[in-house]
């Protein structure tokens, strides 16, 4: 099994926490296990823990934090040592530490959301967790802050230039379609400054006007997809414009 199919498998698809230190996952209808140290060290993204205990630092370069606090590790190129951040502070962390007295938590950025819970997520975008990484239904953060109606949460990720607001889950609905099939108008509103695709159709072949619940988001989507047709139809007549003057 390659690293490539291995983290394919672990990180994208059939990610199953089965005991503290392990996941499992199949890659080339091959079941395989693959530990927390190892998942870590080869995904090369930031991952998010949960410490079990206090850790006291014996030097000045090891990071100090308490039970419950999350430990955002960013570098794993050290095989001993893992350089961490916690509140702020960044520091070295033994790496069996991680291993055996922490706990790895999974789309941390989608519980924040999912949540509502703003400082959670702001502390995550501060520390570079993965903004559109998907959950196992093929969610976004995105996608969780708009189907919960969680406002400021909304904003804040919508302030990230790199955000995918088109994304589909695994149902074929957008953060669009959630927002519209829940009622959250003002969200709805939000989104659609951000100029997002009107035309995408779920898996049912509906698109986000199709499972708006109210009025006010109905009338937001239509008057949108109302300026991209008078945009597409007056892009065309230049177009034409211009082989006439040819």
């Amino acid at each position: 099994m390659s690293q490539h199919d291995l983290l394919f498998v672990c990180l994208l698809f059939n990610r199953r926490n089965t005991h503290k230190h392990w996941y499992i996952g199949r890659s080339n209808a091959t079941d395989g296990a693959i530990t927390i140290l190892t998942l870590t060290k080869l995904s090369g993204q930031v991952k998010v823990f949960r410490a079990l205990f206090n850790f006291d630092p014996r030097t000045p370069d090891e990071l100090y934090f308490e039970e419950g606090d999350f430990l955002y590790i960013s570098d794993t190129s050290d095989t001993n040592w893992w350089k961490g951040t916690c509140r702020g502070r960044t520091g070295l962390i033994p790496s069996n530490y991680v291993a055996e007295q922490a706990e790895s938590i999974d789309n941390p950025m989608h519980e924040a959301a999912k949540r509502g819970n703003l400082s959670w997520l702001r502390e995550c975008v501060e520390n570079k967790v993965g903004i559109n990484g998907l959950d196992k239904a093929g969610n976004t953060a995105l996608y969780w802050g708009c189907h919960g109606g969680h406002k400021d949460v909304v904003e804040l990720l919508l302030s990230q230039p790199n955000v995918e607001v088109n994304q589909q889950n695994k149902l074929g609905d957008t953060p669009l379609h959630a927002a519209a099939w829940k009622g959250y108008s003002d969200i709805v509103e939000m989104l659609l400054s951000k100029n997002p695709r009107t035309d995408i159709r779920n898996n049912e072949n509906k698109l986000a006007l199709d499972m708006a619940t109210n009025a006010q988001c109905a009338s937001l989507l239509k008057r949108k997809q109302g300026s991209n047709i008078t945009r597409t139809h007056s892009n065309a007549e230049e177009y034409l414009d211009d082989e006439d003057s040819d």
